[in-house]
């Protein structure tokens, strides 16, 4: 097994070349028990699978040959198979495109992109608000930057209703079927990409971090509420993203020190998933992590996860339902390493909606 991929409810392993899939609700403990069980998804026997990625709707499998499979159900074609195509009970190949090598895909609540290995970005579903880039349409975010959200222990459920009330509201969508290449990165090798709920990050070949789409909780990286693809100003040179659902991640190494890389956060910070203090709309190293080498940085909906250079994780932000695997269900402002009492190596962390998992050495 080397690669774990969480989204809302879905948890994707690979194992041999084999999708393992395991669907929850919102965490370990709250499953059904018929959905809890992995168990090996139909339909890939002829495909050698080297990545899986998932949102809260769809999967998606890579083959080793950079062929993209896609089943599940969004009416928002996330599934990219053509238009009015919303379900796939089984995987099916994602024809538009064949004549890429598909590497990486992220997944937004409505939006898909497709790094693929020429360095050319493709992306397709639901593109209001520029997250799409120019081919998208109408602003229309699914967090409005106007909600009174309340603090307290009902914020989270505030939250999601207001997301779900949006998403009634969209009746007229401005999707885009199949799969197309990003406007303002066809001339550009991408190396890197993130989808967060509503919104995209891309970086790009020449240190150029690019933002679009709602920007209702600073998730952009910019003061204004411009949600247009636009540069994300960095103090020193990005090498890696990642996205929450509404906040944003960007491991950075300084200029004038190769040797030293840190992590940069911006957006929602209801419940310190940023791991440090404001502004929240600017992005601002990660603090408590000074002393650490991360690796990997991963986000939930309002909690966060890293990987450091030692096999260690660190943890942050809110601890509800033990998300944070710290043995109790307090907030953490400011990352906290996980104990592993059998001293194992972590290879790789993964933050789901509500949940997290790590994958550690024999």
């Amino acid at each position: 097994m080397y690669h774990v991929e969480f989204s809302r409810r879905n948890c994707i392993c690979i194992e041999l070349g084999v999708v393992v899939h395991a669907r929850f609700i919102s965490c370990w403990v709250n499953c059904r028990e018929s959905w809890g069980v992995p168990g090996k998804v139909e339909g890939l026997d002829r495909v050698r699978v080297q990545a899986a990625f998932a949102s809260g709707v769809i999967s998606t499998a890579v083959g080793v040959d950079g062929s993209l499979w896609a089943w599940g159900n969004s009416k928002r074609g996330q599934l990219g198979l053509g238009k009015g195509i919303v379900i796939a009970v089984l995987p099916t190949r994602v024809e538009a495109l064949a004549g890429e090598n598909v590497v990486k895909v992220s997944l937004g609540w409505g939006h898909a992109l497709a790094k693929c290995e020429s360095g050319k970005l493709y992306g397709w579903g639901y593109s209001a608000d520029g997250r799409l880039g120019i081919m998208g349409g109408s602003e229309t975010s699914l967090l409005e930057s106007n909600a009174d959200i309340p603090n307290g222990g009902q914020q989270l459920e505030v939250v999601e209703k207001l997301v779900m009330e949006g998403m009634e509201k969209e009746k007229d969508m401005p999707v885009i079927w199949e799969p197309r290449v990003l406007t303002e990165v066809q001339d550009i090798e991408v190396i890197d990409v993130a989808c967060g709920l509503d919104h995209t990050l891309i970086l790009c070949r020449d240190n150029t971090l690019l933002s679009g789409g709602s920007n209702a909780y600073g998730q952009l990286g910019r003061e204004s509420d411009k949600t247009a693809m636009s540069p994300v100003k960095l103090s020193h040179i990005p090498l890696s993203i990642s996205s929450g659902l509404g906040h944003s991640f960007c491991i950075c190494q300084e200029s004038e020190s190769p040797d030293t890389t840190y992590i940069v956060s911006w957006g929602w910070n209801q419940n310190h998933q940023l791991g440090r203090s404001k502004p929240h709309k600017i992005p601002k190293a990660v603090q408590g992590l000074e002393d650490e080498t991360p690796i990997s940085v991963s986000g939930g909906r309002v909690h966060s996860i890293a990987l450091t250079s030692k096999g260690e994780a660190w943890v942050w932000g809110c601890g509800k339902n033990g998300r944070l695997g710290l043995g109790s269900s307090m907030d953490e402002t400011e990352p906290c390493l996980i104990e592993c009492s059998d001293g194992s190596q972590i290879l790789q962390v993964s933050a789901g909606y509500d949940h997290s998992l790590m994958l550690v050495a024999d």
